[in-house]
């Protein structure tokens, strides 16, 4: 007997922030992309617009304050991860993604833990680093968009 899939959708907002050439990313302490590059951003908090959740996930998870320039698409993933407190065992991982400037603060290599924080610090990392075995689908989603300005399915 096999067993049932059960979907949680989850919608985030993230931020794609390129500096000569790096892209920002934040390290993963948790979730499905554990141990792999990700890109800060996240769940969007009661009474908050996309935009603002872009720029509260950057402060919390990178340390940085950043400027958005333009949202530049929507992408969701489907990503086999059991949540137990959920019951789920699949995730829908809706992301919509705005590339962003960064104007203040200093790189977080620590975060603060919280409920809910899954950052371990923020780096960056020269794009052309980025692969597959160390980078979440929504980094390499970011590295095309970096080169085209606009999702590519």
């Amino acid at each position: 007997m096999s067993k049932k899939e059960l979907w949680h959708r989850h919608l985030g907002a993230y931020g794609i922030c390129v500096n000569d050439e790096k892209l920002l990313v934040i390290q993963k302490g948790g979730g499905p992309y554990l141990g792999r590059y990700d890109l800060p951003g996240g769940t969007i908090e009661a009474h908050e617009s996309l935009t603002e959740a872009v720029l509260r996930e950057c402060l919390e998870e990178a340390g940085i304050n950043v400027q958005i320039d333009e949202n530049v698409g929507v992408c969701d993933y489907l990503v086999p991860y059991e949540l137990p407190k959920r019951g789920t065992s699949h995730i829908h991982h809706v992301a919509v993604f705005y590339s962003v400037k960064y104007i203040g603060g200093m790189l977080t290599m620590t975060t603060e833990k919280f409920e809910g924080q899954d950052s371990l610090g923020a780096l960056w990392v020269p794009i052309e680093e980025m692969t597959a075995d160390n980078s979440s689908p929504l980094v390499l989603q970011a590295v095309k968009v970096d080169k085209n300005r606009k999702i590519i399915h």
